[in-house]
């Protein structure tokens, strides 16, 4: 017998960070996804889908051309999961503008299949500052609510989503992708495969996080603990 969408999204965020952001209850999802339950919106960000293509092509490390599937096969998993009305990427969904016509054609059509009924947008980003010639809105910043969301942080903002950093907590020896909380912003981590990352004790991220900061670890189980600044 088919579950209720309440019993989907409970499964979902079963291992997820439920917390309260500007009058909003969203959920940092394991897989580094945020789910808002309540609008049905489900938010990633710097997918850099082709990545191994536009190193390729540059001269740079050959790498195994896989990671836009393995990217793929997570962002399927979580839409499945939530059931989510929309889906937003904040930014650098694409490693460049040739990478996005250098994407295999499996490639495309997959995304075509996932944004099938949903509303989805594209929110420009550094690495892919034009339109796509994909389905979707695509839009510089989106507003939501009480929230905004953009790809890179702005100074003075309050109740802004946006990625770029692909923040990372380093616990003793073990280095993690998070999120960043404190009460005016949230960032959120790299959702793509061979992304790398920013450390959180960088200045470019204490000197825009408040001190009690938090840095909320994805895996298995999302984890919040105070944010790493050494």
């Amino acid at each position: 017998m088919k579950q209720g969408r309440g019993a989907i999204s409970e499964r979902a965020v079963a291992g997820g960070h439920r917390f309260g952001f500007c009058g909003t209850d969203l959920v940092a999802v394991g897989s580094g996804a945020l789910w808002w339950p309540e609008r049905r919106m489900l938010v990633v960000s710097d997918l850099h889908l082709g990545r191994s293509e536009r190193m390729a092509r540059l001269g740079g490390a050959s790498l195994p051309p896989y990671e836009s599937f393995e990217t793929l096969e997570r962002l399927e998993a979580d839409i499945a999961a939530c059931d989510p009305r929309e889906v937003v990427c904040l930014g650098d969904s694409f490693d460049d503008s040739a990478a996005v016509r250098g994407l295999p054609e499996a490639i495309t059509d997959w995304l075509v299949r996932l944004q099938a009924g949903l509303s989805w947008v594209w929110i420009e980003g550094n690495h892919d500052p034009g339109p796509v010639a994909l389905g979707g809105a695509h839009l510089g910043e989106m507003r939501a609510g009480p929230l905004v969301l953009r790809h890179i942080a702005a100074a003075g903002a309050r109740g802004e989503i946006s990625g770029h950093y692909h923040p990372k907590a380093r616990i003793a020896s073990v280095s993690r992708a998070c999120f960043l909380l404190d009460r005016d912003r949230l960032i959120l981590p790299a959702y793509g495969t061979y992304t790398g990352g920013l450390r959180t004790s960088d200045p470019a991220l204490t000197g825009l996080m408040r001190p009690e900061a938090l840095a909320i670890l994805t895996g298995r189980q999302a984890r919040a603990i105070p944010m790493p600044r050494r």
